[in-house]
């Protein structure tokens, strides 16, 4: 799936020289938590976001420093912490430059981006100017749309057969220690695991096939290092 699909088009954008409070009306009205900045032509300059209002001289707020800390920052950097507390303009508190997306790059990319330069939105750009942007919540929105409807028109050997391919394609199970057996739309796991994470990762794998009613637990634990084995938790039952 490519950005295009899923994100917010047109952006409700704000100007550099707009005010503070301004950016901040926008925000509260519209309900969204981060505004791209944009010049006269609409290209991005910027973001602005709730996190850059945080510290505010109004909100008595801004960092405090014992004087020792006080005295071994940086002059500039007390004086640009100074104009982000105080400042009155979009331009004087906005992250700039910003990280941005094309909006033919695929979902997997912008994913990417934000958990890698931990922020919760990209501006989309093409062609210089803004055409959109993608947000965690758009995602959110994507994930509901793309989660199936529950099913049970499927037979037990073709569910039983879709569980199968499943734990073949994944390392944590491919190794044929783990088995399902389904009868009725229930769904039996046996064998043996080697890490309790590996029991919650096939019943996961299980309940997302559809016509899977419900899940029967009967893993046992090894312990690879000392060769102890543990029964199944009293082959507990999940609803799919």
């Amino acid at each position: 799936m490519l950005v295009q699909a899923i994100m917010t088009s047109p952006a409700i954008t704000v100007t550099a020289s707009a005010s503070v409070a301004e950016a901040a009306r926008l925000m509260l009205d519209n309900r969204i938590s981060g505004l791209p900045v944009v010049d006269a032509n609409g290209a991005l300059v910027g973001i602005v976001s709730e996190g850059d209002f945080l510290r505010r001289s109004e909100l008595n707020t801004e960092r405090k420093r014992s004087w020792l800390l006080e005295w071994l920052t940086s002059s500039g950097r007390i004086a640009a912490e100074y104009v982000r507390t105080h400042g009155r303009r979009v331009e004087e508190v906005m992250t700039s430059p910003v990280s941005a997306i094309a909006p033919t790059a695929s979902l997997s990319d912008a994913v990417r981006l934000m958990e890698r330069q931990d922020i919760k939105r990209l501006p989309v750009v093409e062609g210089g100017r803004l055409v959109g942007i993608v947000a965690r919540s758009d995602l959110l929105r994507a994930l509901s749309q793309a989660l199936p409807a529950a099913s049970t028109s499927a037979g037990d050997a073709q569910i039983q057969a879709s569980i199968e391919a499943e734990l073949a394609k994944q390392s944590w199970s491919r190794n044929g220690f783990i088995h399902c057996r389904v009868t009725d739309g229930i769904a039996e796991l046996t064998g043996t695991i080697f890490d309790e994470r590996e029991r919650l990762a096939a019943r996961v794998a299980v309940e997302n096939v559809a016509g899977v009613t419900s899940v029967k637990d009967q893993l046992v634990w090894v312990d690879p290092y000392y060769g102890i084995a543990l029964p199944p938790p009293d082959a507990e039952t999940r609803q799919a």
